[in-house]
């Protein structure tokens, strides 16, 4: 059995990142449109479509909040 001597052997340095060296940043220049299948493109637009769904639901009981709230000031 190997008899641990230095801190290397013990396990991994962990470098908190505002101490580590900065990196270079991915640029997304001439990357291009992403290829999509059928079944992703289906999905997205369904969430699409839910999201403003969602929204609009959100918008009409915001509506019928203020309308109630006016007429309990009146």
């Amino acid at each position: 059995m190997k008899k641990l001597t230095n801190i290397e052997d013990r396990g991994y340095r962990v470098v908190h990142p505002l101490n580590d060296a900065p990196e270079q940043k991915c640029s997304p220049e001439g990357l291009g449109l992403m290829d999509f299948s059928r079944s992703v493109k289906v999905s997205l637009l369904t969430l699409r479509g839910y999201l403003i769904l969602m929204a609009m639901l959100v918008g009409y009981h915001l509506l019928t909040l203020a309308e109630e709230a006016a007429h309990h000031i009146h």
